[in-house]
């Protein structure tokens, strides 16, 4: 098959390159050779802004493939201009998404079919928490209008794994793994749901040699995973010693600790956030029926943790979309102190 890659150099867009290569498909990546230019120096590389309808028509130009993954579609205006051009170039469009689309968290077991994210300006381009799930939708909107059902949209989880460049996942495994008492925040039978990137990856090249079709749901796992499962994983992969102390949702809240970013994965069980209980209870039955299959979480943290020892930094990249996750030991070492006088009292 050739395949043309929209990215393909940085944490998901480096695993599908992989799997494509491994088997035996013919790689194109476009991008615009800024990031880790060096990889892949046997695949054909065509540079460009995917905002500028010129370096888009310079690279496609004369081109076909038979399909193409799109994994950095964040502005909808950009999407509908590559879309376009590709329409009559690629058989298949898969377009990487987010679960972000959906405009609720409050829907237990929430499938495809859940209602999804409005804005109320469509023509916003400024990527924000506030409209990246919106925008995304937008994004799926512009490739469908152009691919006329020739689509599929990946609604992809929380991504974890080996070349993150966000510090959610490797911050409990890097935190864990160093031992000695660890603050665990809220509820440690609270539901949590990622995905390892290369089971992400292995998935979306089937569906683009299958060519299939519609919307998908993709995180994972397959079970009802826990904060304390999560949290313990890396404990067993490192041999560590360490302890967890799990502090109250409200205290944390009370000394400004962010949900899901600021320890990553943490939703409180509030009132105030009432309406996020099921962010992490969404369903995937349809990818699965369609062959999507998770490694245990232990081999995706014993591969992140010797990532990580092998000198790797998990680290906020320059991205469309750029988050701030973990706290400091110092900081750490502070709320345990404010926890333990709290309920001395």
């Amino acid at each position: 098959m050739k395949l043309l890659i929209i990215g393909g150099t940085t944490f998901i867009g480096q695993h599908m390159v992989d799997t494509a290569l491994a088997r035996g498909h013919e790689v194109t990546l476009f991008n615009r050779g800024l990031t880790n230019p060096d990889l892949f120096p046997n695949v054909e590389h065509l540079h460009g802004d995917r905002s500028s309808a010129d370096d888009l028509q310079r690279a496609f130009n004369g081109r076909t493939w038979d399909a193409v993954i799109d994994n950095c579609g964040y502005v909808p205006r950009f999407v509908r201009m590559s879309a376009a051009l590709l329409t009559d170039k690629v058989e298949h469009y898969v377009f990487t998404s987010t679960i972000s689309v959906y405009s609720s968290n409050a829907i237990p077991q929430m499938d495809e079919s859940g209602p999804l994210f409005t804005l109320d300006d469509p023509t916003v381009e400024e990527i924000s928490g506030g409209n990246y799930g919106g925008l995304k939708v937008l994004c799926e909107q512009a490739v469908d209008e152009a691919m006329q059902g020739r689509s599929i949209h990946v609604r992809a989880g929380m991504i974890v794994g080996p070349r993150d460049y966000m510090n959610r996942f490797p911050y409990w495994v890097r935190r864990v793994a160093e031992g000695g008492e660890v603050l665990a925040p809220g509820n440690p039978d609270a539901p949590v749901q990622v995905i390892d990137a290369r089971d992400l990856a292995n998935w979306t090249v089937d569906m683009a040699e299958q060519r299939k079709r519609g919307a998908f749901n993709a995180t994972g796992p397959a079970y009802r995973l826990t904060m304390r499962d999560l949290l313990e994983t890396p404990r067993e992969a490192a041999s560590s010693d360490a302890a967890f102390t799990w502090v109250s949702d409200e205290f944390l809240l009370a000394n400004e600790i962010n949900p899901v970013d600021g320890l990553p994965y943490w939703m409180p069980a509030t009132d105030a956030f009432k309406d996020d209980q099921e962010a992490f209870n969404i369903n995937c039955d349809k990818a699965i029926a369609a062959g999507l299959k998770f490694r245990p979480l232990l081999e995706t943290v014993r591969d992140t943790l010797n990532w990580l020892r092998d000198g790797q930094t998990a680290h906020i990249a320059k991205r469309a979309v750029s988050i701030q996750s973990g706290i400091s030991r110092e900081r750490e070492t502070e709320l345990l102190q404010a926890w333990y006088k709290q309920e001395a009292h």
